[in-house]
C-alpha cells in the first residue's frame, strides 16, 4: 500500500515538474518576444545596416533592384498582355502590383530560413532576444519593398490610377503580413537552423507557388475554377493587400476568412516550435 502511494506521489511530482517546465518555456518565449519588441530600434538599425552592407560600393544601391523589377514588369506586361489578349491599361497595373508584392513575400520566405544562421557570430557572442533577429529580417525586406514601390507609383501614374480609400483598406492586410512574417521568421529560422537542407525545399515550393498563384495571370482567367483560389494560402494573403489597391471593391469575405485561418495556423505552429526550440538554437547554429 505504501509502495503504491509512493509511486503515485512520485508520478504526481514528475507531472508537476513537467507542467512547470512547459510553463517555464512559455514564459521564457514570451519574455523573449517582449524584450525583442522593446529593442525595435536596434532591429531597425540592424535591418538598415544589412541593406547598406548588401549594396556597399554600388552607385544606385537598392535602386538596382527597383530598376530590375521595373524592366521585368515592362517586358512581361507587353508580352503577356499580347498572349492573354488583355488591355495593357488593365493588365500592367495588376502585374506591377502583383510582382512587387510577390517579390516581397518570396524574398521574406527565403531570408526567413537564414534568420538565425546568418547571425551566428552575434548570437554566439552577444545575448539578445531571438525576436530581434526576426524583426531585423522583416525590416530589411520592408526597406527593399519601399524601394520597389516606386515601380507601382510610376505605372499607376502613367495610367492615371489612384487607389483612393484602397490605401486605407489595405492597412489591415499589411498588419496581418507583419504578424505572419514575424511568425514565419521564427519558425523557418529555427527549423532551418536545425535542418540545413530545408531551405532548398522551401525555395522550390515558392517557385511552384509563383506559377499556381495569380501573379502574372489574373484570377478571372480561371473561369469557374476561380472559386478554388481561396484554398491557396498565397492567393489569400496576396489578395487582401492587392485587391484594395487595385480598386476592385475590397476583398471578399471568403478570402479574408482563408487568410485569417492560415495565419492562425501559422502562428500556432510557429509558437509551438519556438517554445521548444528556443533554448537549442544557439547550439544548432
Amino acid at each position: 500500500m505504501s509502495t503504491a502511494v509512493s509511486t503515485i506521489a512520485v508520478s504526481t511530482d514528475l507531472d508537476l515538474k513537467a507542467d512547470i517546465t512547459v510553463a517555464g518555456r512559455n514564459r521564457l518565449a514570451v519574455d523573449d518576444v517582449a524584450r525583442g519588441v522593446r529593442l525595435w530600434r536596434l532591429a531597425v538599425a540592424l535591418g538598415w545596416l544589412d541593406i547598406r552592407l548588401r549594396y556597399r560600393g554600388s552607385m544606385l544601391g537598392p535602386f538596382w533592384l527597383t530598376i530590375s523589377t521595373g524592366v521585368m514588369v515592362a517586358a512581361l506586361g507587353f508580352l503577356y498582355s499580347t498572349l492573354f489578349k488583355m488591355d495593357l491599361r488593365e493588365y500592367l497595373p495588376f502585374l506591377a502590383l502583383s510582382q512587387v508584392l510577390w517579390g516581397f513575400l518570396s524574398a521574406l520566405v527565403s531570408e526567413a530560413c537564414t534568420t538565425f544562421t546568418d547571425a551566428e557570430g552575434v548570437i554566439r557572442s552577444v545575448r539578445m532576444p531571438f525576436f530581434v533577429y526576426s524583426t531585423r529580417t522583416l525590416i530589411r525586406n520592408f526597406i527593399a519593398l519601399g524601394h520597389n514601390i516606386v515601380v507601382i507609383v510610376v505605372v499607376f501614374a502613367i495610367f492615371q490610377i489612384w487607389p483612393g480609400w484602397g490605401l486605407v483598406e489595405a492597412i489591415p492586410g499589411l498588419l496581418l503580413w507583419v504578424i505572419d512574417s514575424l511568425a514565419l521568421t521564427l519558425l523557418l529560422g529555427a527549423f532551418c537552423a536545425r535542418f540545413r537542407d530545408i531551405q532548398p525545399i522551401v525555395n522550390s515550393v515558392m517557385q511552384i507557388a509563383f506559377f499556381v498563384t495569380p501573379v502574372i495571370w489574373k484570377p478571372s482567367q480561371l473561369g469557374a475554377g476561380v472559386d478554388n483560389l481561396p484554398f491557396n494560402p498565397f492567393f489569400d494573403l496576396l489578395e487582401i493587400v492587392r485587391a484594395p489597391l487595385l480598386g476592385e471593391g475590397g476583398t471578399s469575405s471568403m478570402t479574408w476568412l482563408g487568410a485569417v485561418i492560415y495565419s492562425v495556423v501559422l502562428c500556432s505552429v510557429s509558437w509551438a516550435f519556438f517554445v521548444r526550440a528556443r533554448g537549442r538554437i544557439t547550439f544548432w547554429i
